[in-house]
């Protein structure tokens, strides 16, 4: 069977890396290279062919993906070709996590203590009723730290129970591994554990901060995310519905924080062009 690939630059791919639309992204580093390496692509799945693993179950579904290696040669170039295989529009990225790490774009660091080692399925658990924090941390776990990871909503008083009996994470609650830092929230927090080094995603935390501690003064943006925040919790009562209704307001947040830093960002003009008669 014919196979047709294609390599992608660090610049092109980092366009969409954290967005809804990113291509599914399969780490094909040896094993050596793998566990030798701290880092891993922001919501990248692993696959270790070499060792004759399976294909990941999520590619079933995909239309798209990257195979990324160490140096973007052989072993992704290979990793590429047995995707298209499957029918799937498969390109590997060109340099490898080298290159992408050399010229700046975010990588997320593997914390084992957190359950977040770039090959298994994390999770998470946190009081129930999110309306910010507990909503803007999963769509960061999803979007950049691992795309499959679980997420729990229990009563506040049964956090730290259900994640020991179910090996879960807890996380904006105090005394939780990742929580408020002072000023700082949960969301701020994650963005240290795991070195998410990503101008736009600052300035989503600029605005996640404001809204969640409620310091709207210091976001001009942060009241619109609390209102629409408190609006669909009125609307929306199951935990899992808030979130995933809340998801793509993340993204729409993202890809603003994104065209900002890019400075191609789009302008309402609210006065339309008068028509001639």
């Amino acid at each position: 069977m014919d196979t047709v690939t294609h390599a992608i630059s660090p610049a092109e791919l980092a366009v969409s890396v954290g967005t809804s639309t990113a291509p599914l992204l399969i780490d094909v580093r040896k094993a050596e290279a793998f566990a030798e390496s701290e880092h891993f692509l922001p919501g990248s799945i692993r696959w270790d062919y070499h060792a004759g693993a399976p294909m990941p179950s999520q590619l079933a579904n995909a239309k798209r993906a990257v195979a990324y290696c160490v140096k973007g040669a052989e072993v992704g170039i290979n990793g590429a070709a047995r995707l298209a295989q499957a029918n799937i529009d498969a390109a590997y990225l060109a340099g490898g996590l080298r290159d992408w790490q050399a010229a700046g774009f975010v990588a997320v660091k593997k914390r084992l203590d957190l359950g977040v080692d770039g090959e298994r399925v994390s999770r998470w658990v946190t009081r129930a009723r999110p309306k910010i924090d507990r909503i803007a941390c999963p769509w960061l776990i999803r979007r950049f730290i691992d795309p499959r990871a679980e997420f729990f909503y229990v009563p506040t008083n049964e956090v730290f129970d259900f994640a020991k009996a179910n090996n879960a994470v807890a996380y904006d609650i105090p005394g939780a591994p990742l929580e408020h830092d002072g000023e700082r929230c949960s969301f701020d927090s994650f963005i240290a554990a795991f070195e998410l080094k990503s101008p736009a995603l600052n300035r989503v935390a600029d605005i996640v901060r404001a809204a969640d501690t409620d310091t709207l003064d210091r976001s001009h943006e942060a009241a619109g995310l609390l209102a629409i925040s408190l609006g669909f919790s009125q609307m929306i009562k199951d935990d899992h519905a808030m979130l995933s209704a809340m998801l793509p307001v993340y993204d729409a947040l993202y890809e603003w924080a994104k065209s900002v830093e890019n400075k191609s960002v789009e302008r309402h003009n609210w006065k339309p062009e008068s028509i001639g008669r």
